[in-house]
Parts: structure tokens; C-alpha cells; sequence
């Protein structure tokens, strides 16, 4: 919900003070790299590349090309620690020790338990919420909503491709356009590979748009059921919007700097809306301390992101922290759903008694 909007606006700030990857710019780097595949990823050589890699690489996509950039990330890591330097990024990112076909294990290993823990709560609430309950189509589908985006944010951690470039979250601009250097980073796809984790986090925000303005309203608490046509046509505008959005990213141009103000812009709404709507409702409605806890904890916790280091042990960093750190916010999140959806068909049912 709002973690993903938090996320956004510290890094809109971001975007701003970055200066690019020193690290894909060393010369060195660069020189490894095309050394690297004119040796080994051509002819006899690459056959015996081919016959050596384990299957699991091969099926995660993992070519030679990509090899060559990994093994030269670290020759590059390896000199400038020897010439005592900070550690370097490469494409936007900092260097991570590869696990099996996991490219960042930590971040993949916590968007997976994310993952998990939305099934988890989804589970729960269908059991324990009848389907009676004005709320419940809403939140299911939120619930899945937020799987599909958590899904592949697992799939972008683990392995950078073309695919997962057009479904994850937002990056800085790029600092060198793919013409510079074809094909440079640790994988195939160019130097921000998160554009489907874009899609899937702007429709997280706007289905939790919907689930706080539509399902809950500003003054009623059940908009949709008392005026069916405004619900209607909230839910067809913020269709359009979403359907705009990714096919002009998609089909036109995928500029950076628009999909990112997008981003931060429906991200705020989607954060006063709700923070207004639990500050209305606090005292009257004791569980809706749940999701002002949820809202204020997912801000904070974004913070995390502005402590940007290189990754403990090559594995452990800023982002992957954030991660990990989410997992128990969306079991208390799904339990204000649950709670406020029992007592939304409570006094639906009370209503329906008295006419």
C-alpha cells in the first residue's frame, strides 16, 4: 500500500542527486568485459562455456555475455578496494555476490516472503470474512493485486531481463544511454531493468486509491453501496488512467522523469487519503489504529532507503533491509482489512434488520 508510495517520493528526491554508476564507466570494466567475450563467447569457446554452466543458470538466463559482466564487476570492486576507494556501482546498482541463478538474493528471498505473507493474510481473511461482506470483493481483490506486484518484484531480484524491465519500481534516470555501451550491466537488459515492477507498483496505489476512496468514501463508509454509479465510474477513471499510463510507456516512450512524477503524484494522494481517513475515523472506530499504524510505520521504514551502502557480506543492503522490514506490516495491514470488513457487514446486517 503506502510503502510502495513512500518508496517513490524518497526517491524522486534521489534521482536528483545521482551521478551515475562509476563503476560501468572505468575503462578497465569495459576492457574486461569485451576481452572477456571475444575469449570465451564465440566458436569452441562458447560451446565450452555452454557444457559447463549448471543447468539452473541456463535456464534463468544467464549467458555469457552476462558472465563476463559479472566476473569483470568484481575485477573492477577488487581494484578499487585494493587502491583503497569506495565500492563502485554498476548501472544503477551495487555489486552482489551471486547465489545460485539469484542476481540480488536477499531483496528476491524478501519480496518472496512478502509474497508469502499477502497469501498468507489473503488465506485468512476468505476464512474469516464471509463473502457476504460489502468489503470483500474489494479487498480480495487488492490482495491479489498485491501478490501479482510482489510477484515480480521476486522475479526482478532474481534475474534482470527485457521481461522483468517492463513489469518493477522506480530507479533513477540512467546515466549513459544503451548506444554508449551495448548491453552493460550485470544482465542483458539496459541499465534500469524495473519497468514491469513500475506497472505493477502504480496499480497497487491506485487499487489502494480505490479500496480507501470508493469502498470507505470521505464522509460514508460505504460509497459503492450507497451510490453504485459513482463507484462505477471511479473504478472506469482509474482504469483509463492506469490502461494511459503503461500504454504510453509501453508504446510511446518510457521516459523516466514522467513515470516517476506519476508515480509520486498518485502515491500522495493515495497517503493523505488514507491518513485523513483514519484521523477522521480513529476514535469512533477503534481498529482503524491498525491502518494508521500500517500507514505511518510504511513511512518511516522507507527511510531505510536513504542509507544507501554497499551490501553487507555482498548481500545484505539498504533495499533489501526494507524489504525484510515489510513482511510483518502487511500481516497488520490485512488485519485492519479484516476487522473493518467484519464490521462493515455487522452494520450492514443491523441495517437491513431496521428497514
Amino acid at each position: 500500500m503506502a510503502g510502495r508510495t513512500a518508496r517513490l517520493v524518497l526517491l524522486a528526491g534521489a534521482a536528483a542527486l545521482a551521478s551515475g554508476s562509476q563503476g560501468d564507466r572505468e575503462p578497465v570494466y569495459r576492457d574486461c568485459v569485451l576481452q572477456c567475450e571475444e575469449r570465451n563467447c564465440s566458436g569452441g569457446a562458447l560451446k565450452h562455456f555452454r557444457s559447463r554452466q549448471p543447468i539452473y543458470m541456463s535456464l534463468a538466463g544467464w549467458t555469457c555475455r552476462d558472465d563476463c559482466k559479472y566476473e569483470c564487476m568484481w575485477v573492477t570492486v577488487g581494484l578499487y578496494l585494493q587502491e583503497g576507494h569506495k565500492v563502485p556501482q554498476f548501472h544503477g546498482k551495487w555489486p552482489f555476490s551471486r547465489f545460485l541463478f539469484f542476481q540480488e538474493p536477499a531483496s528476491a528471498v524478501a519480496s518472496f516472503l512478502n509474497g508469502l505473507a499477502s497469501l498468507v493474510m489473503l488465506c485468512r481473511y476468505r476464512t474469516s470474512v464471509p463473502a457476504s461482506s460489502p468489503m470483500y470483493p474489494t479487498c480480495v481483490t487488492f490482495a491479489w493485486v498485491s501478490l501479482n506486484a510482489w510477484f515480480w518484484s521476486t522475479v526482478f531480484h532474481t534475474r534482470d531481463t527485457d521481461l522483468t524491465e517492463v513489469l518493477s519500481g522506480p530507479c533513477p534516470p540512467r546515466s549513459l544511454s544503451a548506444s554508449d555501451f551495448p548491453h552493460t550491466g550485470p544482465s542483458s537488459s539496459s541499465p534500469c531493468p524495473q519497468k514491469m515492477d513500475y506497472f505493477c507498483a502504480s496499480t497497487v496505489i491506485l487499487h489502494s486509491i480505490y479500496l480507501c476512496c470508493v469502498s470507505y468514501g470521505w464522509r460514508g463508509r460505504t460509497v459503492g453501496l450507497q451510490h453504485p454509479a459513482v463507484v462505477s465510474a471511479f473504478r472506469a477513471l482509474l482504469l483509463l488512467m492506469l490502461t494511459a499510463h503503461v500504454s504510453y510507456l509501453s508504446l510511446v516512450h518510457f521516459d523516466y522523469g514522467y513515470n516517476l512524477a506519476a508515480n509520486v503524484a498518485i502515491g500522495l494522494v493515495n497517503v493523505v487519503w488514507w491518513l485523513a481517513w483514519c484521523l477522521r475515523n480513529r476514535r469512533r472506530l477503534p481498529h482503524v489504529r491498525k491502518c494508521m499504524v500500517v500507514v505511518l510505520l510504511l513511512q518511516g521504514l522507507s527511510l531505510l532507503e536513504l542509507l544507501d551502502f554497499p551490501p553487507l557480506f555482498w548481500v545484505l543492503d539498504a533495499h533489501a533491509i526494507w524489504h525484510i522490514s515489510t513482511i510483518p506490516v502487511h500481516v497488520l495491514f490485512f488485519s485492519f482489512l479484516e476487522d473493518d470488513s467484519l464490521y462493515l457487514l455487522k452494520e450492514s446486517e443491523a441495517k437491513f434488520k431496521l428497514d
